[in-house]
C-alpha cells in the first residue's frame, strides 16, 4: 500500500496526496450485489434536517456487505477480487462460496486473490477466518467484532483499526477495542482475525475543500459568524467573544462535556476501561 504525493502545481494540488490503490484487482464491482444508494442530506423519514453539513457529493452504488455468514458455516470461500467501496474506508473482497454463490466482506490486510477462508465456530487461526471469540487465542488482532451473538459485526469496521482478545478467563472475555475500550463480550460472539485493510487511509492529505465536497460534506460555518437569530453567539460587529457562562449548540444547549451515552444502557455495564480516563 503507498501514497502518490503530487507535485505543487497548484494551491490544491500542493498538499494533496491520494491512496495508490496498489491492492486493487479489478474496477468493477459485482452487479447482483449492488444496489442504488439515494443521498438523503441529512434529513430524516420527516423531511427534517437532523445532521447537519451534509449533502451532495458523487452518485455512488452501494454495495450489499455480508456482516454475519451465519448461513454458510462451515463452507469455504475463495476470495476472487479485492475492490473499492465508495460507502466505506476499507476496501472490500469478493468471496465465491463452494456452493457458487457470490458474498461481500469487509476485506482485511495481507487477504490476497485465490486464498481459502471460512466461516466456522472453530476455525484455522488465518487472516479472513471467521470464528467464535472462545477459540481465538489471546493477543490475537481481530476486527468485524459482534457485540451481541446472532446480531451480526458492529464494530472495529473502520480502515486501519483492530481490537486484541486480551483475556478468555470465565463466562465472558475481555476485547480491548481500537479506541483503548475494554469490554466484556460474550465468548459466543464471531469476530474475523486480522487488521482492516486500507492502512494508509488515515495518512491521506484531502488538499482543497473541493474534495470534501466530493465526499457529501457541506461547508461548517462558525456560530459567532451568524446572526443572533441563528445561533447563540452570533451578532456583534466582527467576530467578538460569545459572551455566555458557557458555550452553546445552535439550540441552546451546552456543547461541551454532555454525556452521549444512555445512563441505563444495558450494553454499558460489559465496559470495563473506559476510552476517556477520569
Amino acid at each position: 500500500m503507498g501514497i502518490i504525493k503530487y507535485k505543487p502545481t497548484n494551491a490544491g494540488r500542493r498538499n494533496m496526496s491520494v491512496n495508490s490503490y496498489e491492492e486493487l484487482t479489478t474496477d468493477k464491482p459485482h452487479k447482483p450485489l449492488l444496489r442504488t444508494w439515494h443521498e438523503r442530506g441529512g434529513r430524516n423519514n420527516l423531511g427534517r434536517l437532523t445532521v447537519r453539513h451534509r449533502g451532495g457529493g458523487e452518485k455512488r452504488m452501494y454495495r450489499i456487505i455480508d456482516s454475519k455468514r451465519f448461513d454458510k458455516l462451515n463452507i469455504p470461500a475463495k476470495v476472487e477480487t479485492i475492490e473499492y467501496d465508495p460507502n466505506r474506508t476499507s476496501f472490500i473482497a469478493l468471496l465465491c462460496y463452494a456452493d457458487g454463490e457470490r458474498r461481500y466482506i469487509i476485506a482485511p490486510n495481507f487477504l490476497t486473490v485465490g486464498s481459502s477462508i471460512i466461516c466456522s465456530e472453530k476455525a484455522k487461526v488465518k487472516v479472513g477466518n471467521r470464528m467464535q471469540v472462545k477459540n481465538i487465542p489471546v493477543g490475537f488482532d481481530v476486527h468485524d467484532l459482534e457485540l451481541v451473538p446472532g446480531k451480526g459485526a458492529q464494530c472495529i469496521r473502520s480502515a486501519g483499526s483492530y481490537g486484541k482478545v486480551t483475556s478468555l478467563d470465565g463466562d465472558l472475555a475481555q476485547v480491548t477495542l481500537p479506541s483503548g475500550e475494554i469490554r466484556f463480550v460474550r465468548k459466543e460472539c464471531y469476530a474475523t482475525i486480522g487488521i482492516v485493510s486500507n492502512l494508509d487511509h488515515s495518512n491521506v492529505r484531502i488538499g482543497k475543500a473541493g474534495v470534501t465536497r466530493h465526499l457529501g460534506h457541506r461547508p461548517e460555518v462558525l456560530g459567532k459568524s451568524m446572526n443572533p437569530v441563528d445561533h447563540p453567539h452570533g451578532g456583534g460587529e466582527g467576530h467578538n467573544p460569545i459572551g455566555l457562562k458557557y458555550p452553546k449548540t445552535p439550540w441552546g444547549k451546552h456543547a461541551l462535556g454532555v454525556k452521549s451515552r444512555r445512563p441505563k444502557k444495558y450494553s454499558n455495564k460489559m465496559i470495563i476501561s473506559r476510552r476517556k480516563k477520569n
